[in-house]
């Protein structure tokens, strides 16, 4: 019973990623991207913030993907499914620095 519950627990923050996943590509909301946070706040008024909506859009979105496998592992009790986790979250953090460099380079 109590791996239910926190299967479930888990898949409702797996909803709040792709929620901010999806508010992100649509450009809404608060802008969840380091080079927006430490902008001061003239740099956030003039900076095109449509990269950096992007980016954080797919970083969300993999962190949800990575929130619901958690669940289905909790759920199913699979050993493989934890590879599976293992493998999204190097490719989210690999996609995090890459992306990063990227539009440092860009500026």
């Amino acid at each position: 019973m109590m791996d239910i519950i926190v299967s479930i627990l888990i898949f409702i923050i797996a909803i709040i990623a792709f929620v901010i996943s999806v508010r992100s590509y649509q450009e809404k909301g608060f802008l969840f991207n380091n080079a927006y946070l430490y902008a001061s706040k003239e740099e956030r008024e003039t900076m095109d913030k449509k990269p950096h909506y992007r980016q954080s859009a797919i970083v969300f979105f993999m962190i949800g993907i990575i929130f619901l496998l958690n669940a289905i592992n909790v759920f199913l009790k699979k050993d493989w499914v934890f590879y599976l986790v293992l493998l999204v979250s190097v490719i989210t953090i690999f996609y995090a620095i890459v992306s990063s460099i990227k539009s440092e380079i860009k500026k």
